[in-house]
């Protein structure tokens, strides 16, 4: 299954506030990535993947419909799932990148490959 292209479409009209965005394909899915770190993707499996914090992860899973993204059976540390009922209203995605690109810009910057 591909992306959602109409989802994809809504992300991108969100994040046009002036950040460095890039989109690149990856497994199935269209990330988006603030500064070159990936922050949210439209889903192969449908809906929102979403970066978060580790240590925000748990109160997340509890307060909210997200549940951890999983990838060969297994989940994916600092990465939730959001289905796209969750996601309908231009609010509720807008909090989801809004989680993403705060998680995203605030991770350490990468080191260059030798």
């Amino acid at each position: 299954m591909a992306y959602d292209a109409h989802l994809a479409d809504r992300v991108r009209e969100l994040l046009v506030d002036g950040s460095p965005v890039t989109e690149q394909k990856m497994f199935g899915a269209l990330a988006f990535l603030i500064a070159g770190t990936m922050a949210v993707a439209a889903s192969s499996q449908g809906g929102l993947m979403v970066r978060v914090d580790p240590a925000r992860a748990d109160r997340l899973l509890a307060t909210t419909n997200a549940r951890p993204m999983q990838m060969k059976g297994r989940a994916v540390p600092g990465w939730l799932h959001v289905d796209g009922n969750d996601l309908r209203t231009a609010h509720q995605l807008a909090q989801w990148i809004a989680i993403g690109t705060a998680t995203a810009t605030s991770a350490p910057a990468k080191r260059p490959h030798r």
